[in-house]
């Protein structure tokens, strides 16, 4: 018997589906008892140290949890999780560790994008159980702007790579944790937790592990989702956000079947985009809540929701927040949700004020979950003019003249799914959601979707020299060697794609083997 510490915040639900694919029953702590009752105990801790410091106060889980930790039980700890266990973190200095090993945990100092996204390898220290069967050279998923340092050196059970070497994983005695999180990492996070749960494997330190680690680019299948004519919910996909063909919805698939193919594929992330309201329901009842729980019992790698991220009133009359809807999403699998329109006016008002409320989507989500947890979907499209003097946005020079043969452009944020144009570009978007606690952009360009000419590296470049925030480019995919394009001539941490997967014209594992050798990938 699994017990787990559910402290209510993040996506836990994907650690209990993974726990219980492995045939391990489990049982979500509700009282202090439970805690010193358990005979395994997991804790997936998972948003901003100090929110979760303060919400196991007020459950008074602290003093049984140190109970639990001195009794020489099995713990797994996982991202924040293992965090807590150092004495203090740079996220919230005023709110103390449980101390259970000397050291802090600071922000990452580096000239790489933060938070540190993605898949990335480990480099075992000692001994371990934890890592039995594996090989050592495979990566694992990180997704954290903070990272433990250790003072005992004896704690340190591996180390991960970027900018600098990092505290990974940590064990003393029957106390282990991890920063990555093995139930988003595919076959070898599963692995990880059953060896855990097992505890009859040997102890050893694989052999092949890396030096130094290195961070993978990320393949992302995404998936457009909405009810076509017959009230079903489809998987679909436009050109230039036109989903319709003859008439009707375009209708490639059904979410969780698909987005089970790609996992199975090798997909690094899948994104769901809900491109209708869906706003008669109950939040509990919206149709892509049961998407995501069904998809999160077997796809065992990070899980976005985008689309409706915002406060709305169902009917019935009840209103909902967005941090309430958010919470319901990664209550249901989700690890992040991604805002779309409703940034751009976050946007616009915050550019009139200049200054920050706290009640924007993008901070309450961020102050509870942490940024990472953040996504910004971005819509643009070129707008040409003949010089840069003639808009006060930022321009590019560009290789693609205009109609009349304009040379420079700038990129134009748009509402309603592409349809509504704002004075405001996206450069300057990306930033200002970075300001407001943004940590990631999904960057679409409604020029190149559908049209399978490869992505806009103008576009990409733009927006990616505005931020420190990891960028995922998207739109205009049409062949393996576009892949290899944005990431040759651009710095973007990952590549999405929807049309050329959903029809097979280009597999995932195409992607990847195109990729290999030619840019860090995991396979």
């Amino acid at each position: 018997m699994i017990t787990l510490l559910d402290y209510g915040a993040g996506n836990v639900r994907s650690v209990i589906n993974a726990i219980e694919k492995l045939g391990e029953r489990i049982t979500v702590v509700t009282t202090g008892r439970d805690i010193l009752d358990a005979e395994k105990l997991v804790f997936p801790g998972v948003g901003n140290f100090g929110s979760m410091m303060r919400i196991l106060r007020q459950k008074q889980f602290v003093q049984p949890l140190l109970g639990y930790l001195g009794s020489g039980r099995p713990f797994l700890g996982i991202c924040v999780g293992m965090q807590v266990l150092f004495e203090g973190s740079d996220e919230a200095p005023e709110e103390k560790g449980l101390g259970i090993l000397p050291g802090w945990v600071k922000r990452f100092d580096v000239d790489l994008a933060v938070p540190h996204i993605g898949w990335n390898g480990i480099n075992v220290k000692q001994p371990t159980d934890l890592f039995y069967g594996l090989d050592g050279d495979e990566k694992f998923y990180f997704v954290h702007s903070y990272h433990a340092v250790a003072d005992d050196p004896a704690s340190v059970l591996t180390t991960t790579d970027y900018g600098y070497p990092f505290v990974s994983a940590v064990q003393k005695n029957r106390i282990q944790g991890t920063q990555f999180h093995p139930e988003k990492s595919g076959a070898s996070g599963l692995a990880v937790l059953e060896n855990f749960i097992r505890k009859d494997r040997q102890v050893a330190i694989p052999g092949k592990c890396p030096s130094p680690t290195r961070l993978a680019k990320r393949i992302i299948a995404c998936l457009d989702v909405r009810a076509n004519d017959q009230g079903d919910l489809v998987v679909t996909k436009g050109d230039q956000y036109d989903v319709r063909a003859a008439g009707s919805v375009r209708n490639l698939g059904k979410p969780v079947e698909l987005a089970g193919r790609y996992f199975e594929e090798g997909a690094d992330e899948v994104t769901f985009l809900n491109i209708t309201g869906f706003r008669d329901f109950p939040l509990e009842d919206m149709p892509m809540i049961q998407v995501l729980k069904e998809t999160s019992k077997n796809v065992f790698v990070p899980l976005t929701i985008g689309g409706g991220i915002r406060d709305f009133t169902d009917n019935n009359g009840r209103a909902y927040t967005a941090l309430q809807v958010a919470a319901e999403y990664f209550r249901s699998g989700a690890d992040k949700v991604s805002i779309g329109s409703d940034a751009v006016y976050i946007v616009e008002e915050y550019l009139k004020s200049g200054r920050r409320t706290g009640q924007s989507a993008i901070e309450q989500i961020a102050a509870v979950y942490g940024n990472q947890a953040v996504v910004i979907s971005i819509d643009p499209r070129r707008i040409y003019v003949d010089a840069p003097d003639q808009t006060p946005h930022a321009t590019v020079e560009t290789a693609i003249p205009g109609p009349r043969g304009q040379r420079y452009c700038w990129f134009q944020c748009t509402v309603k799914g592409g349809r509504e144009g704002r004075e405001v570009d996206a450069a300057t978007l990306a930033q200002t959601c970075e300001q407001l606690g943004a940590g990631e952009i999904l960057l679409n360009c409604i020029d190149r979707d559908g049209t399978n000419l490869g992505f806009d590296i103008e576009l990409i470049n733009a927006v990616k020299q505005a931020v420190t925030i990891p960028v995922i480019a998207s739109s205009g995919a049409g062949c393996e060697a576009h892949f290899a394009e944005v990431f040759a001539n651009t710095d973007v941490e990952s590549a999405l794609a929807a049309g050329i997967f959903h029809r097979r014209e280009v597999p995932i594992s195409a992607v990847k083997a195109y990729l290999k050798g030619k840019v860090e990938i995991r396979l």
